[in-house]
Formats: C-alpha cells, structure tokens, sequence
C-alpha cells in the first residue's frame, strides 16, 4: 500500500514517513507542492496526505485536481494547522475523506490511515509512539564553544527524537577542544533535524548566535527561530514553552526570564547575583523597558524579525541581547516594540559550572553598556531594513 505526503514543512513529513514505513506502508514525501502533483502520477498512491497552507499550490488545490481534473476518487486526509470552518467545510465539498487538525499525535494519524486504507499485508510490530506533529516548526541555535566535556548530548537527542518539529543547529565557535568532532558524532543519522555549522575563527558568543540565526532563517520550513546555551542552564521542556507562548500570541520575541519569577527553582551564586541586578538596572535604564533579565541564554523569535535583530554585527560580544531589544525599538519604536516582546519566567535555571564569563568579566559589561547607548543613542537613529541586511540612516 502507498502513501504519499505533500507538505511545505519537511520536519513534518519526515517523523510521519518513518512511522508508515515502521507500519509497512510504502512512502514517499514531498514539500514543493507542484512536484507533488508530478509525483501523484507516477507513483498512483492509495492515499494522499496534504498539507492546506503552501506556498504557490495550496492544498485544496490539489484536491480539486484529483477529484476535479483526473475525476480520481484516491483516498485524500488533510493533515493541517488550518482550522478555519470555512476552509473544512470546502474541503469536504470537494470530497476530501479525512481532516486532521494539527497537533496530532503520531499513533492517531496512523489509526486513520489504516481505517481509510486498511493496513499491509505484512504487519510489523510497532511500539506505540509519543510524538506529537505539530503545526509550527522550530529553528534553534546553540553556541558552542570548547564543549567538547560538558556537551550534554543524551538531552539534545532524545529531545529531537520526542519532538517533532524541531531543528537544531550547533555552531562551533572555533573551539581549540575536540567539540567540531563530537557535534558531527552527534549529527550522524539525523542530518535532518541537526545541522552542524563551523566557524574555524573564534568570534565570540555573540557573532555564533548571529551567523547560526542568519543560517536558519534560510531555511524556509521554520516558523520561528530561537537560541539556547550550550550547558542546558535552561531547560529544553522550558525552551519548549517559550515556543508555545509566541506560537499562540502576537509576540514577536519571547525571552525567558530566571529571576522574575519568585520561588523558582533557580540557583546563582550570591555576589554573582549582586553584580547581575546592578548590571541590569543600568540595562533597563538604556532600553526604558521594564526588562528584569535581558541576558538569559534561551530566546525565541518570529522569523519576519530575524534580519532586524541580527543582520548586522553586535556593537558587543556579551550583553548582545540588549542591542537585539535596542533594534527593535528603534526600527518599531519604543511603544510598538513593548508590544512586541515578552518575557517569560523559566521553571528552572541552574548556573552550569565552567561558565565563560568571570566575575572580572562582569565588570567590563558596564563599558559594553557605555557602547550601546553612545551608538544606538545617537541622534541619527540606525533603522534596520526587515527586508535586508542594510542599515538605513534615518
């Protein structure tokens, strides 16, 4: 029995492929909705999985040329984040069989193509999964540098494997350690949902974040692209919630917070956390932001504002993250901007020890700061094209 599955997200796809291959199903994928339609002629399935929101053909598109065009009455399940009535209600007018709404559970889609189709002839024994599909995809950059003893590499595996939609890249900041190695060791046979890119200079942390979040904002299947420390400090189940959050809000960053909620699970040594506070006082005063952590490591963005906040270089190499907020409210200004940002309490932060930052290192943040606000405070303001990487003196 064939399969074949038309979506403009590929982190989709793949996890539904590997089931109904698991299941015996004969399966092919496809994102390029046109191919798609070459690809339902030579390959006659039994079924046909689409997508509703593509880019060029939608879905309903293809629906009308099977059942309209060729007057083929294959077997056709909506496998969508589009839960508009309208949209449903045409769909089965155009004699569609199924409409699953994303997410959906891995085990439920497979139950409904065995009900529409039946199941192989040959039956494998498969364990029952819990993998959700999910409506949204998730870029996210994790900064690496000289990791190669701390990489937590159990935690990030079994999270990609748990969680579909994910895609995460590792940026080598020209680590002098054995950490390129370990991160391909890492990639091996999930080149699909892990992306290794090398930087053979060490530029800091700042320009691996942005030359890692440039990287995936070329990929056209993310809807939002986010970036984590290396050591985990913040959890992934927190990263996740962080997404969850921008997904089903207007928010255009979503920034988690480790010391804005009271009673939180957070630890940090005394004077560190001193030296912290001060530190961010003087921040809220550049961005005039009610911001009580602006430097947490773990950040989500929409894609539409990642040329804004990352298409020229940092001013500083640490405390990046308050220019990120400065260039928001420059190109959005002030009052748009608050609108636009959230910050959002982590369940759980716990400072990893081999940190890069020194306690000596946290007095030359306030010269950063002094950098900030003499460049992005000036009288001609710098406005960021959300269509280049140009910046426009206005």
């Amino acid at each position: 029995m064939k399969v074949l599955a038309i979506d403009d997200q590929q982190l989709v796809l793949l996890p539904l492929e590997k089931r109904l291959i698991e299941l015996g199903y004969q399966v092919k994928i496809e994102t390029d909705a046109s191919k798609g339609l070459e690809l339902y002629k030579s390959f006659n399935p039994d079924l046909v999985i689409v997508d509703i929101n593509m880019p060029g053909v939608s879905g309903l598109d293809i629906v009308k040329h099977i059942r309209i065009a060729n007057n083929d009455q294959t077997p056709i399940m909506i496998l969508s984040g589009n839960t508009k009535d309208e949209t449903i209600t045409e769909a089965f007018e155009l004699g569609i069989n199924d409409y699953m709404k994303k997410p959906l559970s891995i085990n439920e889609i497979s139950a409904r193509v065995k009900r529409l189709i039946g199941a192989p002839s040959v039956k494998n024994v498969v364990t029952k999964s819990n993998v959700i599909i999910q409506e949204r995809c998730v870029g996210v950059v994790i900064p690496c540098y000289n990791e190669e003893e701390r990489l937590l590499s159990d935690e990030f595996l079994n999270f990609i494997d748990k969680n579909s939609g994910y895609h995460l890249c590792f940026v080598n900041d020209g680590s002098k350690d054995n950490t390129l190695k370990v991160l391909h060791k890492l990639q091996e046979g999930r080149e699909d949902f892990i992306t290794v890119y090398d930087c053979r200079k060490n530029g800091g942390k700042a320009e691996a974040v942005r030359s890692g979040m440039l990287h995936m904002a070329t990929k056209d299947d993310l809807d939002y692209i986010g970036f984590l420390d290396a050591d985990l400090s913040t959890d992934l189940a927190d990263f996740d919630d962080l997404v969850k959050t921008i997904e089903n809000s207007n928010y255009k960053i979503v920034s988690g917070s480790r010391i804005s909620r009271m009673g939180a699970n957070i630890t940090k040594e005394s004077a560190r956390k001193i030296i912290s506070l001060t530190i961010n006082y003087i921040i809220r005063k550049i961005l005039k932001m009610d911001f009580k952590d602006t430097q947490c490591g773990a950040k989500i963005f929409h894609k539409d504002v990642i040329n804004i906040a990352f298409g020229e270089k940092f001013v500083t190499q640490w405390i990046f993250d308050v220019e990120i907020f400065k260039r928001m409210s420059i190109h959005y200004g002030l009052k748009k901007a608050k609108t636009m940002l959230c910050e959002q309490p982590l369940k759980r932060w716990i400072h990893a020890d081999g940190s890069k930052l020194s306690m000596k290192d946290s007095f030359k943040i306030i010269f950063q700061l002094g950098q900030i606000a003499w460049v992005y405070g000036g009288k001609k303001q710098k406005k960021v094209s959300a269509n280049s990487n140009i910046l426009t003196v206005v």
